[in-house]
């Protein structure tokens, strides 16, 4: 399952505190550089999109004028995974510069994720990358929300962010207000609520996504490019089934509380700031707000690095970890042994891997500034 890469989250006022919105640090066990394939894969099936953009703006005469490409990252993340979405721009750069017989151009790579991600690593990898690419001759981070401004106006010639759009910069304010739970555990009272926890989650990605169009329009430069992925759900009309990769950690969570490991009240309270939407609220949404046109759009199924029958529960459980243990450890407190015994039980279960995997879809969208 394509799990998650850089979180952006700016809490509501009116949660109780902030929730801790980052990947697992480090390169132990449970790390996201040691649990981060999935986004990786995704990342590789990016690639033609970026090469495509880079040779556009290759074309464009201000450009080659200019003799300079300023691309950013948002939503980086950390480990091996930082760097590939730029390191492919960077390589087709070089590669186009070559074919058209023209001077390298000089590169900026500008990094982006919230302050509280890991950019040790990252650090370190951008110090590669300027040895190993003589034309990278500026490299920044930025750590920030990318739901706020992050650069200059008309600054930025390519803008890609992979598997990091889903979060969201809040809670449904709506939800926690009324005190509606997210996920119920009594099936009944779920499906009831669910096209009202819907549309609240809705609604907070097309606020989000609008803003954050509106941002890059004012970043990017005069027929500038962005490439971003999200993972989304399919567009067959299940337009309330619950967005998988919650529904995961919800269903964990739900048998923790019918053992006795956590209490029924902290799990009604506990909301993850993301949403999956489809290619058709995706398109609709950049129509809308008109800041762009479209080049492509891609809705993909489950993004698959290794033969599924080597997914094992385990190597399952620790991706989930990597992406989500910060925010379910501050909610809840050191419940993450209990959390990956009961996880391990649960998918499991025959059907049950194999049905989730299955709910997997990657949205992915080429766009030209307007």
């Amino acid at each position: 399952m394509a799990a998650l890469r850089g979180a952006q989250l700016a809490p509501s006022k009116i949660m109780a505190s902030k929730q801790t919105v980052h990947m697992n640090q480090g390169q132990g066990e449970i790390s996201y550089a040691r649990n981060s394939s999935y986004q990786n894969a995704e990342q590789n099936r990016m690639k033609p999109l970026i090469e495509e953009a880079i040779i556009d703006l290759c074309s464009n005469t201000n450009t080659l004028l200019h003799g300079k490409m300023v691309i950013a990252d948002l939503g980086c993340s950390s480990g091996p995974n930082a760097l590939a979405l730029v390191s492919t721009a960077v390589m087709a750069i070089h590669c186009r510069c070559l074919h058209l017989q023209q001077p390298p151009l000089e590169v900026c790579v500008l990094l982006n994720d919230l302050p509280d991600n890991d950019f040790s690593t990252v650090v370190k990898s951008l110090v590669t990358l300027r040895q190993s690419n003589e034309p990278v001759v500026v490299t920044g981070i930025i750590p920030r929300s990318f739901y706020e401004r992050l650069f200059t106006s008309g600054s930025l010639n390519l803008v890609c962010s992979s598997c990091s759009l889903h979060w969201l910069s809040k809670v449904p304010e709506v939800l926690i207000r009324d005190h509606i739970p997210a996920y119920d555990i009594d099936e009944q009272a779920r499906r009831e609520r669910l096209p009202m926890v819907h549309e609240a989650y809705a609604h907070q990605f097309k606020t989000d996504f609008t803003h954050f169009l509106k941002l890059r329009a004012k970043e990017l430069a005069p027929s500038g490019r962005m490439i971003v992925s999200v993972i989304g759900r399919p567009s067959d009309g299940s337009t309330f089934e619950f967005f998988h990769i919650w529904e995961v950690i919800a269903q964990t969570l739900s048998i923790m509380v019918s053992e006795g490991v956590i209490d029924k009240e902290k799990f009604d309270s506990f909301y993850v700031p993301m949403y999956g939407p489809s290619s058709e609220e995706m398109r609709a949404i950049i129509q809308e707000e008109g800041s762009f046109s479209m080049r492509e759009m891609q809705a993909r199924g489950p993004t698959t690095v290794t033969d599924d029958a080597l997914l094992t529960p385990t190597m399952f459980v620790n991706g989930m970890r990597a992406v989500f243990e910060p925010i379910i450890v501050q909610h809840f407190g050191d419940v993450m042994d209990e959390f990956a015994r009961i996880g391990k039980q649960y998918w499991s279960l025959e059907g049950n891997l194999e049905n989730m995997l299955a709910k997997d879809t990657m949205v992915a969208v080429s766009l030209t500034k307007a």
